[in-house]
């Protein structure tokens, strides 16, 4: 095991979620990107370990504070699992009811499930996309204009740590593409609605994150025009699938009519009461 030192090791573990992905995956390569790099400064709050094993990377450990940990483990290394939790001491984890060999690992490791908000996974096939089409008054297009795009991004999320600088920074992370990140711009320049899609080419498989529309501007049909002139963005790369992880009982249902379909979602998993090995992280 060995701390994590900057972007370079933050390519590993993309490679790891590349090489290990499946609908049984609580991650994406474009999760990583966005988590890591869309605020700055957050470094010193997230203790992040890398497990290597024949000069590759075969388990990771994220902390968030306060104790929640992410974590990907290799499904042929499931005893790494025990060795990612005795390092972090988290006090809950969130993990894909896929995940067969992390949940036996946080069972055996003295967590249990509790009930709490769900992220539902979703996916959809590229074939037979319906057309997008702009709203009168606005225009579809990939991002331009990045402080209008920022803006778009911060009305959406408020309050926002997004800036200018972090998400220049998103743009410069592997795997961004400019042309898959879209925008509905209205007729003044502003950025109504708009949507990012990070691809994963080796997989053919593209996830939506973020996706957000203005609040002045919803009810008009701007965010599935801008979603499905991003995905058919994604078709021309190459991709055949989409995937997006809503939590909101809203967001499942725009993406439902977007032909999106649940194929899996999340669990938490606690420290039994007495467990806790440590003092919480802060």
């Amino acid at each position: 095991m060995r701390p994590y030192t900057g972007p370079a090791d933050l390519r590993l573990m993309q490679e790891l979620v590349q090489r290990t992905w499946s609908h049984r995956s609580q991650w994406h390569i474009g999760d990583l990107a966005w988590q890591r790099f869309q605020h700055l400064g957050r470094e010193p709050e997230w203790p992040t370990a890398l497990w290597e094993r024949d000069g590759r990377v075969v388990a990771w450990g994220w902390l968030h504070a306060p104790g929640s940990l992410s974590l990907l483990v290799d499904p042929e290394a499931p005893e790494l699992v025990a060795e990612v939790l005795a390092w972090a001491d988290p006090s809950e984890v969130e993990v894909l009811d896929g995940a067969e060999h992390v949940i036996t690992g946080l069972v055996a490791g003295g967590f249990h499930r509790v009930d709490a908000p769900s992220f539902q996974y979703l996916a959809r096939s590229l074939v037979e996309l319906p057309a997008a089409v702009a709203p009168p008054g606005f225009t579809l297009a990939p991002v331009g204009d990045v402080a209008a795009r920022v803006a778009c991004h911060r009305s959406v999320w408020h309050p926002s740590r997004v800036t200018e600088d972090s998400y220049r920074q998103v743009m410069a992370a592997w795997p961004y593409r400019a042309e898959l990140d879209w925008t509905a711009v209205a007729a003044d320049g502003t950025v109504a609605a708009q949507c990012l899609i990070w691809p994963d080419e080796v997989n053919r498989v593209g996830e939506l994150e973020p996706v957000g529309t203005v609040a002045r501007y919803r009810r008009l049909g701007l965010g599935r025009a801008v979603c499905l002139a991003a995905l058919h963005a994604l078709r021309d790369t190459g991709a055949v699938e989409a995937v997006v992880y809503p939590i909101t009982d809203e967001a499942k249902a725009f993406y439902r009519d977007l032909g999106f379909r649940g194929y899996a979602e999340t669990r938490t998993y606690r420290k039994s009461s007495g467990e806790q090995g440590g003092p919480e992280r802060e």
